[in-house]
């Protein structure tokens, strides 16, 4: 495998305005990053407890690692990515961070076929499909946006969040997500006043019971070379996980770049007009417009979002529900 960056220091002292951190890691980069677009995948949200940026673009981000929790505070430079990290996790956050960014991700696989996804790509030079190798983090959401609005989702994450999460450490103010134990002891009558219906309280009990197993899937779907086809069926095999939530967990745990979220409210009518210029698409249209770009319709996906290809909005949005008042 190519790395395309080298470690370059250490031991860089903390500036004076924050805590010194348990690592401080300079990389010296061999290609574009977009540090705000490539993280911005992971965000539930404006106001996501975990995931933070600054107006500079820098990013501040909690997490659960296998060695235990940790706050990274990552910055670009001229050439370089730094990371300063506080936490049990320090040490795995840092050993991870080139997978974080995609620094091992292939963006130029990719070949245009369509005007628009050309543009886009030159539009977006520096995003890349990094993967964040936390299955729960991505799953949890992921569910909590079944069937509903973004703004029922971003709600009854950042409920879950701000009451059942903890303090992150270092000096940032950020939470962690629930511990996988705290998730699966929960009733039912904890997720109701969050937002959430039985049947997906129950689906986050039930992954939450399986997160070991879960997290492992990781190790062998990510990276260069990775299969993420067992992966996926093992997510499938929970009743109430179907394409569309395994994919939003594979494109941000795995970093599959063929991803695709069959099932989406917006993606095929934004595919759709993006590549054929027509208003409205279903799933099946959807599928057969990426055809030319499997093993990166993911990346084509996400491109396409992030340079506002869809179609003139019409019709009223979907309205909201308050499930907590019923």
């Amino acid at each position: 495998m190519r790395l395309h960056a080298t470690y370059a220091s250490l031991t860089m002292a903390a500036p004076p305005d924050i805590c010194r951190p348990d690592a401080d890691l300079t990389l010296l980069l061999e290609v574009p990053l977009d540090l705000r677009r490539t993280l911005g995948i992971h965000r539930r949200g404006r106001g996501d407890p975990a995931l933070r940026f600054e107006v500079s673009g820098s990013a501040w981000r909690a997490t659960r690692t296998p060695a235990g929790p940790v706050t990274v505070f990552i910055e670009t430079g001229a050439g370089t990515v730094r990371a300063r990290a506080w936490g049990p996790g320090t040490d795995w956050a840092v050993d991870h961070l080139g997978a974080l960014l995609g620094l091992d991700d292939a963006p130029e696989a990719l070949k245009p076929r369509h005007p628009a996804v050309a543009d886009a790509v030159r539009r977006l030079r520096g995003l890349r499909l990094g993967r964040t190798e936390a299955v729960l983090e991505a799953l949890v959401p992921a569910i909590l946006e079944q069937m509903v609005t973004g703004d029922e989702a971003r709600r009854a994450y950042r409920g879950l969040m701000w009451t059942h999460g903890e303090p992150a450490p270092g000096p940032t103010g950020l939470r962690l997500p629930p511990a996988p134990e705290v998730l699966a002891s929960l009733p039912y009558h904890a997720y109701h006043p969050l937002g959430l219906e039985r049947r997906r309280a129950d689906l986050v009990r039930a992954v939450a019971r399986e997160a070991n197993r879960l997290e492992r899937l990781a190790v062998a779907a990510g990276g260069p070379g990775g299969d993420p086809s067992a992966a996926y069926a093992a997510l499938r095999a929970f009743p109430g996980i179907g394409p569309w939530t395994a994919a939003e967990v594979g494109i941000r745990a795995f970093g599959d770049p063929d991803a695709v979220s069959v099932g989406d409210y917006h993606l095929p009518s934004m595919v759709a007009w993006a590549l054929a210029r027509e208003p409205r698409g279903t799933d099946d249209r959807m599928l057969d417009l990426l055809e030319p770009y499997r093993g990166q319709r993911g990346r084509v996906l996400r491109l396409l979002e992030l340079a506002g290809m869809g179609p003139p909005r019409r019709g009223p949005r979907m309205s909201a529900r308050r499930i907590e008042r019923i």
